[in-house]
């Protein structure tokens, strides 16, 4: 007899974003419709010709023996999976059935850039015997890992700015198909240096509103520009609900369904007519038999680039049909900037805080919806939703799809 496919539920959360260094305060942050964009105050920030971002509110709190091993994505996914497994009860676990599923866009690029700038400078026997470790595009999710004592497996999805949500999906699928019973996963980035702003920028991906940074991201907005670049982190434990329920924990929501495609369209832009990611879309639904009269709230990628909001918008009106028109979208990069891998992670998270607490986040710098952009945007004021399901979509260079599923039963 086969076994059914087990339930996943999110029982901790976790984040460190521009808005808060928790969850609770990233939360209030975007209930308040706060901006995390700033002006950048550093000593090259000349040398590139945007001069904006969304920064860490707080530092991750780390001692200086330990923050030094560990680059910047390290430090981020470690603080947020400590956040995320105390709120989850700290769940007492066999460690063979314990896993950690943690992506990243870009890795160590920090450590990467700084260390070759010690190598030209002083020399080899300069450059930190840790260099390796804090690089490599698995490190957060090892340091996460070595951190829980999870031997169930530890992945590292690397898929660009799908990574977090990918993370997700795949803790999803380990759960589900009984491989583990816990997994604490997520995504973290953290990128915001001369190379990476340079090169977004030469792509011609990133808002030029410098003297305007807390206007600057403006997802489905007619004068977007371009995104911001941000940092941060965002983490969630999920659990089998049998394992949840025996241990008498709190569940904040089902993660109901997972969705992974690919456009193989092109490296940087989106396939135009939405078809890849509907296609995500659909499968999350697909999952567990969700309708698309079911959803009442979409967290969409909307970066706030001039094609990418398009053709998300045609997505989910492929996706779900008529019913797009009963779903409350809201754009939270319009508040964090964009979280590159970490975007995903974060989003997830408030989409299930929305869920709890029957609540939609308004848009900020909506003044004009775009008129090829037909979806019921929240904007100027939160909106309140009735009980129902939520997608989380994240769209990566190399034509990465993926869409999350969260239900409240």
């Amino acid at each position: 007899m086969t076994r059914s496919p087990r339930r996943v539920v999110v029982t901790g959360l976790g984040a460190t974003t521009p808005l808060g260094g928790d969850v609770a305060s990233t939360w209030e942050g975007m209930l308040a419709g706060r901006s995390g964009v700033v002006r950048l105050e550093t000593d090259w920030i000349d040398t590139v010709p945007v001069h904006i971002a969304a920064p860490l509110a707080v530092e991750p709190p780390l001692g200086r023996v330990e923050a030094r091993k560990l680059d910047r994505t390290q430090q981020m996914a470690l603080v947020t999976a400590r956040e995320a497994w105390a709120d989850a009860g700290s769940p007492e676990v066999d460690p063979l059935r314990l896993a950690v599923s943690v992506g990243s866009g870009i890795g160590g690029v920090l450590t990467l850039l700084s260390q070759y700038d010690v190598l030209k400078a002083q020399g080899a026997r300069k450059v930190t015997p840790h260099v390796v470790p804090m690089l490599m595009p698995n490190g957060p999710a090892a340091t996460v890992g070595l951190e829980l004592g999870a031997k169930g497996g530890v992945r590292a999805p690397v898929s660009a700015c799908a990574s977090g949500t990918e993370a997700i999906a795949l803790a999803y699928e380990l759960i589900r198909s009984g491989r583990a019973d816990v997994v604490v996963t997520g995504g973290t980035e953290a990128a915001i240096a001369p190379l990476p702003i340079a090169g977004f920028a030469q792509m011609q991906a990133l808002s030029r509103r410098n003297d305007s940074p807390t206007t600057a991201s403006r997802p489905f907005d007619k004068a977007r520009d371009g995104f911001v670049l941000g940092e941060g982190a965002g983490m969630l434990v999920l659990e089998a609900e049998e394992f949840a329920r025996a241990r008498g924990a709190r569940i904040y929501a089902y993660l109901s369904g997972a969705g992974i495609s690919s456009d193989a369209y092109h490296v940087a832009a989106p396939e135009p007519t939405g078809a890849g990611a509907a296609r995500a879309v659909v499968e999350a639904l697909e999952c567990e038999g969700l309708s698309p009269s079911d959803i009442v709230h979409v967290n969409a990628h909307a970066t706030s680039t001039p094609v990418g909001d398009i053709a998300e918008s045609k997505a989910l009106h492929l996706a779900l049909g008529p019913a797009v028109a009963n779903a409350a979208v809201t754009a939270t990069k319009s508040m964090t900037g964009h979280l590159l891998g970490a975007a995903g992670a974060v989003e997830a998270v408030a989409t299930v805080l929305a869920l709890r607490d029957r609540i939609v986040p308004a848009t900020r710098n909506l003044d004009a919806l775009d008129d090829e952009i037909e979806l019921d945007v929240v904007a100027m004021e939160n909106r309140a939703i009735g009980s129902g399901a939520a997608l989380s979509n994240s769209f990566g260079f190399g034509g990465h799809d993926a869409c999350l599923a969260f239900t409240t039963s």
